[in-house]
């Protein structure tokens, strides 16, 4: 099963959160009318698409994703195509690669792989920005099953951000921070369509307990911070070379969402 519904009727792809989301995103890069972008992991391409529009770029943004929507945005170049197919045979070069919330679906050595050639693909001056969830103090409402695949998870990314960050020393890390406004009712049908990873390998009568015990532990609003760990790789900083360490176990299956 595949992530097809993160960005499908979420505070993901409300225009308030897209807004907000680019405000911090143009204070970590400079973006002129003539700089071409790239995004791994892109769905339905909302956030690529406003930028677009908001810089009145010269040339289309363009998004790799395997799931094909019918209804993603019209203002980027769609190719469905595995991330590293396209590195390897891509002669572009970038301003920025964005890689939001799809790292971690990835082993460390395909991880590695993987900036390895974003990196070769970077204009002088270039970026590559990698977000992915908060992993302490993280807000995302849960029932005590996806509390505990989600723990589990977030405690993978922590390895997996020490991992990036001694492959890359001198890594830059920020944080962004979305206040969210939701209805119990909305939030449920978000669970539903299994918005996030740590849902998908959920038996329907899994998610169905789950739904009840939503239902029971919180009010008819939900309000929290949604928070996303900020990864910033120039186009100048060096790769340390050699191992470091073994890598952890292989997320095979949901690495097929970019293309591994």
């Amino acid at each position: 099963m595949s992530l097809k519904n993160w960005d499908n009727k979420t505070w993901l792809s409300s225009k308030k959160y897209i807004q907000s989301f680019l405000i911090f995103l143009l204070k970590q890069i400079k973006l002129k009318k003539d700089s071409q972008i790239l995004d791994i992991g892109c769905g339905r391409g909302k956030i690529i698409g406003t930028l677009f529009s908001k810089l009145r770029l010269r040339y289309r943004p363009i998004g790799i994703d395997l799931e094909r929507h019918k209804d993603r945005d019209k203002r980027f170049s769609f190719k469905r195509i595995h991330a590293i197919s396209y590195l390897k045979q891509n002669k572009k070069k970038y301003d920025l690669i964005l890689i939001k919330q799809t790292i971690h679906f990835l082993n460390f050595n395909d991880i590695k792989r993987l900036l390895f050639l974003c990196k070769k693909s970077l204009k002088d001056g270039g970026k590559i920005l990698i977000f992915t969830l908060e992993t302490s103090n993280n807000e995302i409402p849960t029932f005590p099953l996806m509390k505990k695949k989600l723990r589990f998870s977030l405690n993978r990314d922590k390895k997996m951000i020490r991992f990036i960050s001694k492959l890359y020393p001198k890594i830059k890390k920020r944080k962004f921070l979305f206040k969210v406004k939701i209805s119990k009712n909305n939030y449920i049908k978000m669970i539903k369509n299994r918005y996030i990873s740590t849902l998908l390998d959920l038996s329907s009568n899994e998610i169905l307990k789950g739904i009840n015990e939503i239902q029971l532990k919180y009010k008819k609003m939900l309000n929290f911070n949604d928070k996303l760990t900020c990864l910033i790789i120039d186009k100048q900083l060096k790769f340390l070379k050699g191992s470091l360490f073994r890598s952890p176990t292989k997320r095979a299956p949901l690495s097929r969402l970019i293309g591994i």
